[in-house]
């Protein structure tokens, strides 16, 4: 797929401001995933489609307690791992997804996760958003993250026009500089998150306010 440069309508200097905001009033972000390795990392992203953070992380001290490693998933019964992640929904194929990277991190990667795009995507359920998290969280690297809340804010703040989110990755890797796509891509889903709520955006509190030209904008 070819990058683009999305059409805004707005000051060049749009993208630089709202970094600059971001990082200046959300100085510290962290993944609200709880986590201690890169496999527990793994395992709470998978769990956490279609389900809150917070509710992941209710779950994953009992599923880590019996299953530590990628090998104790890979043996696991699924009966009995669907019951444990059964709060996270959709657990039948969280747990065929979870028991099927288990099997391959241990036969193909030596227990491992591997740091690479292509190698994460190979993974069962896997896609571009858990493996841009991996990539990003896990081991350091230059990535931005596209869930719903990223998707939602970038187009209201008119740094893309695409509700693809392989399309959306590209256009904010076009108009952020490397070195801030991490940090970056984890604080506009937190604004989402937080403050750009998809039905009653918190605009009066918006600290993107005046860098905003959302038609649906709120008046303070």
């Amino acid at each position: 797929m070819t990058p683009r440069t999305p059409r805004t309508a707005h000051a060049a200097d749009g993208p630089s401001r709202i970094a600059k905001i971001l990082f200046n009033t959300m100085a510290d972000v962290a993944m609200e995933l709880t986590h201690r390795s890169p496999w527990e990392l793994l395992v709470a992203t998978i769990l956490s489609a279609q389900c809150t953070d917070r509710r992941v992380n209710q779950v994953t001290p009992a599923l880590f307690a019996g299953y530590q490693t990628p090998l104790d998933i890979a043996q696991a019964k699924p009966a009995e791992l669907e019951a444990l992640i059964k709060p996270t929904g959709f657990y039948k194929s969280k747990a065929k997804y979870l028991i099927g990277c288990g099997r391959m991190l241990s036969e193909r990667f030596h227990g491992q996760v591997p740091a690479t795009m292509e190698e994460l995507t190979s993974l069962p359920g896997v896609g571009r958003k858990t493996a841009n998290v991996m990539l990003g969280t896990a081991f350091g690297q230059s990535a931005v993250v596209v869930d719903t809340h990223v998707k939602r804010v970038a187009n209201r703040l008119n740094l893309t026009r695409s509700d693809n989110p392989e399309r959306i990755e590209q256009d904010l890797q076009r108009v952020f500089p490397q070195n801030q796509w991490t940090g970056l891509a984890q604080r506009l889903l937190l604004h989402g998150r937080y403050v750009c709520l998809a039905r009653s955006p918190k605009c009066k509190g918006c600290a993107l306010y005046d860098v905003c030209h959302w038609k649906g904008k709120q008046p303070r």
